[in-house]
């Protein structure tokens, strides 16, 4: 998402940087490409217009005249308005002082809503909360079996009644968390395929029985300027807390994300990417503004690798590299904890300047499950000793992996190039290990 957006910036940024000083003439001119190039992105002509009168506003003030970098002073003033368009500073979730504290989550059909409130009870039980689930969508079977099948992958409880109102069982879900101890109770609502007056109703009902601390309106990214009128009609309805933005590594423009929280003045709480229930990041505005403006978001790489790689573990593979110890059984393990950070294309866009790099460069993150499979063939003795891959090993470990010798033997290659390359990673210092960058070369 927002590739096509960073591209036009980069642009309008090279375009000005040619430039001895800052005019009135050529700010007009890179305003008027910022503001098609937000629109094209799909977002709301109001915003797009507010933002580059905001911006051009700056521009010409009388500190930036005095510059002698006018490219580098345009992009601090359109980060500066990103930064506050997408709501100036992160805030998180609020909780009531009396338990359980109440969040529900409404929004259309098919917006992601039922896998959020598996994510938001697993992000919150690491955090050291005690979370219960209530399906409270009456409507939607599949609803109450999803969430059935995600609390039992996280170890929460999902609370369901055989009761056709849907505010009875969300008010005896909060009751019967309330005896049990819990210390936050996850509301799931029904969504419909589109706005009707019978589902704005019954959702306004059930804030009134449950009281939430927070009321988290959910919305797909993909829909464009129509998540922004959904937003708005919530809104009016049920004055939701918080937004929360679901599908951001889809193939979208990104419009809804910029345009959604100036419209309906809310803050935008989570962004959701992709089915795992790992895949749930905090909003962070400062943060989004770097990534669009091809900056990368290393904070948010180095808070995903602290959550997924322990310091002993870390620790550990720094002793095995530097004693040159380092076999495939402990790549297979490096593998699989890099997974948990999200999609290679996810990770390497978090990097400066790698995100338009990659931009037309496939990357193939199924090549993973190909290496494990090659891995997972081997014996124990072998993964322990790769030296002893000889022709024979090699040809029975290509047919029981599904793959051919040719495979094999490039991802033996390629893991002894690494192996290399780590080892003079080593001594750097104790921090030093494989990073994403490498892990690219190795899943080409």
């Amino acid at each position: 998402m927002f590739e096509d957006l960073s591209s036009k910036f980069e642009s309008v940024f090279k375009k000005i940087r040619g430039e001895s000083r800052i005019t009135e003439l050529n700010i007009s001119d890179s305003m008027r490409d910022i503001r098609r190039a937000l629109l094209e992105a799909d977002v709301n002509i109001q915003v797009a217009r507010e933002f580059t009168e905001k911006v051009k506003v700056k521009a010409l003030g009388a500190d930036v005249l005095k510059s002698v970098s006018p490219g580098q002073q345009i992009v601090k003033h359109v980060y500066d308005e990103l930064v506050d368009l997408l709501g100036g500073s992160n805030v998180g979730i609020h909780y009531s002082t009396k338990l359980p504290s109440v969040i529900l989550v409404c929004g259309l059909q098919g917006s992601g809503k039922t896998t959020f409130c598996g994510k938001l009870a697993n992000q919150l039980k690491k955090q050291g909360k005690v979370p219960a689930i209530v399906a409270a969508d009456i409507y939607r079977p599949a609803a109450i079996d999803q969430l059935k099948k995600l609390g039992a992958q996280i170890s929460v409880p999902v609370l369901s009644y055989d009761v056709q109102d849907a505010v009875e069982v969300a008010r005896r879900g909060v009751e019967d968390s309330r005896l049990a101890g819990r210390g936050v109770v996850i509301i799931d609502t029904a969504g419909r395929l589109h706005v009707d007056s019978e589902m704005m109703d019954e959702v306004r009902r059930i804030k009134e029985a449950v009281s939430p601390a927070e009321t988290l309106f959910v919305v797909d990214a993909m829909t464009g300027q129509d998540a922004v009128n959904t937003a708005k009609a919530f809104w009016d309805t049920v004055a939701f807390s918080g937004i929360v933005m679901t599908k951001m590594d889809g193939d979208t423009r990104g419009g809804a994300a910029l345009s959604i929280r100036f419209v309906v003045g809310q803050p935008i709480k989570f962004l959701s990417y992709g089915e795992k229930l790992e895949s749930l990041d905090l909003f962070y505005p400062e943060r989004l503004a770097q990534r669009i403006l091809g900056m990368g978001d290393v904070v948010s790489l180095v808070e995903k690798a602290q959550e997924a790689i322990s310091v002993d573990d870390a620790k550990k593979l720094h002793d095995k590299i530097r004693k040159n110890d380092f076999n495939l059984e402990d790549f297979l393990s490096q593998l699989q904890q890099i997974k948990k950070l999200g999609s290679m294309s996810s990770i390497l866009g978090m990097l400066p300047g790698i995100g338009k790099a990659i931009k037309d460069m496939p990357v193939d993150d199924q090549a993973t499950k190909k290496i494990e499979a090659i891995i997972l063939s081997m014996t124990f003795k072998e993964r322990r000793n790769p030296d002893l891959l000889n022709g024979s090993r090699r040809l029975r470990i290509a047919n029981g992996s599904g793959t051919s010798v040719q495979e094999v033997n490039r991802l033996m290659k390629q893991f002894y190039d690494m192996k290399k390359m780590m080892k003079n990673m080593s001594k750097l210092g104790k921090g030093a290990m494989a990073n994403p960058a490498m892990m690219k070369k190795l899943l080409r």
